[in-house]
């Protein structure tokens, strides 16, 4: 059996790890051209590019992001070898790697974690915003071990990927105690008219309000839409329109922010999803988010009968 040879990959690891050849070479004490000559012995071993040239970065192909997460698995096993030499107690922490679609509520996406880092099992949690497309393209090619998101992944999309329902809200229309005391009417006729703060046109919670302000035959005027929905919450607290948010969050939201509900839209629902890069899931924290929100569904069924 071909041997691998580890000198070499830990050249590699370095390279990634402090984002350059010549930052590797300050951190290994040595040459930039004895770390490129490891890497082209790991690439002939490896069979295939590790890195491809963007300008004057270096990013890693399909095959290095494999070869990277097999070696921080090397790597990490190597720290916890070291440590239990030593006596010291275990620290390892599991990376869960996290893309959250940048039009996700940021309160909505800490109660969806929430159960990931609550077990025994220690989590290191590393997320990033970013449009859905993108985040689904990096988890396919295993970047990321899940994509939080509001809409599932489309059937024509050329990517592997699943889709597990992970939950899901009413919408509550929010409003500064200022700005409700103007409004005319009772829920929902006040609504029209009034100034209101939208969340971004491509979003699925968007279409879903329009359709229904439609049905009500309700015209309030659009001052602003927004694709952060923190920011959408400032403007409302300074009381510059009537704003939609998921009722799951309604005590959170009149806490923080000192809005006033009112009234909820049931016709109105905000669906999430879990999306992971394989049909059976292998990572044990986004097992457990998914289960974790399967269970409430449960229990949120039986409480309705």
């Amino acid at each position: 059996m071909e041997g691998l040879n580890y000198h070499h990959l830990l050249y590699f690891w370095t390279v990634v790890r402090e984002g350059g050849i010549a930052a590797a070479g300050r951190k290994l004490g040595v040459g930039r051209s004895s770390i490129s000559m490891q890497l082209k012995s790991l690439e002939a071993f490896v069979g295939a590019p590790l890195f491809a040239r963007c300008g004057r970065r270096l990013e890693l192909t399909e095959t290095g992001e494999m070869v990277h997460r097999y070696a921080e698995d090397i790597f990490q096993t190597g720290r916890e070898l070291v440590d239990a030499i030593r006596g010291r107690p275990p620290g390892r922490s599991r990376p869960l790697r996290v893309g959250l679609v940048d039009v996700m509520a940021k309160s909505v996406a800490f109660h969806l974690l929430q159960p990931a880092l609550d077990m025994d099992e220690p989590v290191s949690l590393y997320c990033r915003e970013e449009e859905p497309l993108r985040l689904f393209a990096e988890l396919a090619v295993h970047e990321l071990d899940l994509v939080l998101s509001d809409v599932p992944v489309a059937p024509g999309l050329n990517i592997k990927a699943y889709n597990h329902p992970i939950g899901g809200s009413t919408t509550t229309i929010f409003a500064a105690p200022e700005l409700a005391k103007t409004l005319k009417g009772r829920f929902p006729q006040c609504l029209s008219g009034a100034p209101i703060l939208m969340p971004s046109p491509n979003t699925a919670i968007r279409r879903s309000l329009e359709l229904w302000l439609e049905e009500e035959n309700l015209h309030p005027t659009c001052i602003g839409e927004f694709q952060d929905s923190a920011l959408l919450m400032v403007f409302g607290q300074g009381g510059r329109g009537v704003l939609p948010a998921p009722t799951m969050m309604r005590e959170e939201i009149s806490k923080q922010y000192g809005l006033q509900a009112l009234g909820e839209i049931k016709q109105v629902e905000e669906r999430f999803y879990a999306i992971s890069p394989e049909r059976k899931i292998k990572h044990p924290a986004v097992a457990h988010i998914v289960e974790h929100a399967r269970e409430g569904r449960a229990a949120e069924q039986h409480r309705r009968v």
